[in-house]
């Protein structure tokens, strides 16, 4: 393993409120570099977008944040997810180094963590996904709107607040209407938010999804919607979802992360005794989101459905793209890769256009 120098647009050791405040950093707080544009652009939901990469929902926080991404040559950048009302952010730390042994299993690997960040990277991240008041984000979303060039988009990613009085369908469709308001041209409903724990993350309970699918696309029905999945790990158990929503969804993009036991070096919880796990994101999951579009590239033929397909998880080089490209993504996004790589997109477009 090798050590990074690298440093990361979002700083592990601070605070989300001070990346709020004082980030982007490293390359993304410096002027742009000269891009390169591909020599043609891409369709992506009848959008002509550059290239469909960019990044998912998670380290682009605000405005400051997305302008950064798109001088950067990533075309779709995902707004951190919001909610219609403010929650504050788990304390520090949110973001940590972690070493599996192997293979990283979708059952709740134990694994050591630290702030040794080498490559290749993986990290375990625990926000517990805050957001500020909708009067704070949703004017700030609009400029991240408007700081899009030609060929580059927004998407706009909400979650619903469980406790609010209204139903969770409700407000998730309420948090969809305030995104819709920004003019963000594509809507991702986050579903499998990995701090509610492995076994209770919304998108496994179809009942629930197709209720708040229906909701969302009854208050906002002309933007295409993603639904945001965890890993799915057989064909059959995904498929009944998948027949439910056809024709209500556009869109899937997965996966989120792995959750995993983030352990010191004395074996005790590295994040806290109160979050005992963690979502983990690089390159330990990247065969979950390579067989995750595999698989819904599959069944998107045997349901001969045309859902896009967002592919995520551990792209950090240009053959990594690629190699989601060929399993079925219709586009590709780096949240780690591309945290400690601002040019990546730089990268792949040079490795396309070589």
């Amino acid at each position: 393993m090798m050590q990074t120098n690298l440093t990361p647009f979002y700083n592990p050791a601070l605070s989300y409120e001070e990346n709020y405040q004082h980030g982007p950093f490293g390359d993304f707080s410096s002027a742009a570099p000269s891009i390169e544009h591909n020599k043609q652009t891409e369709n992506f939901l009848n959008l002509q977008v550059n290239l469909p990469f960019g990044i998912p929902a998670g380290p682009l926080l605000n405005a400051n944040f997305i302008k950064a991404a798109f001088n950067h040559g990533f075309d779709l950048c995902v707004y951190k997810t919001v909610r219609t009302r403010a929650q504050a952010s788990h304390p520090l730390p949110n973001v940590l180094s972690v070493h599996p042994t192997g293979r990283l299993s979708a059952n709740t690997d134990t694994v050591l963590a630290d702030t040794n960040y080498t490559t290749p990277l993986s990290i375990t991240n625990s926000f517990g996904v805050p957001s500020f008041n909708p009067d704070i984000w949703q004017p700030d979303m609009a400029e991240a709107v408007n700081a899009a060039q030609k060929g580059q988009y927004i998407i706009g990613s909400f979650q619903g607040t469980a406790g609010n009085e209204a139903s969770i369908e409700k407000d998730y469709a309420c948090a969809a209407h305030l995104v819709d308001e920004t003019a963000a041209p594509i809507l991702e409903a986050n579903l499998s938010c990995p701090n509610e724990g492995v076994n209770k993350l919304l998108c496994f309970d179809f009942d629930k999804v197709e209720r708040i699918a229906k909701e969302i696309k009854n208050a906002v029905p002309d933007k295409p919607l993603f639904l945001k999945l965890a890993y799915f790990a057989d064909d059959d158990v995904i498929f009944p979802l998948l027949s439910r929503l056809d024709g209500t969804v556009d869109g899937y993009s997965t996966i989120n992360t792995l959750s995993a036991r983030p352990v010191t070096a004395n074996g005790e919880p590295a994040l806290g005794l109160d979050r005992p796990t963690g979502g983990v994101c690089g390159e330990a999951i990247r065969w979950a989101g390579l067989e995750m579009v595999e698989r819904l590239a599959r069944l998107r033929t045997r349901l001969n459905n045309h859902f896009a397909i967002i592919g995520v998880g551990g792209v950090s080089s240009a053959a990594h793209y690629q190699a989601y490209r060929l399993a079925g993504a219709d586009a590709v996004m780096s949240a780690t890769g591309a945290m400690w790589n601002p040019q990546l997109a730089l990268e792949i477009k040079s490795s396309l256009n070589g």
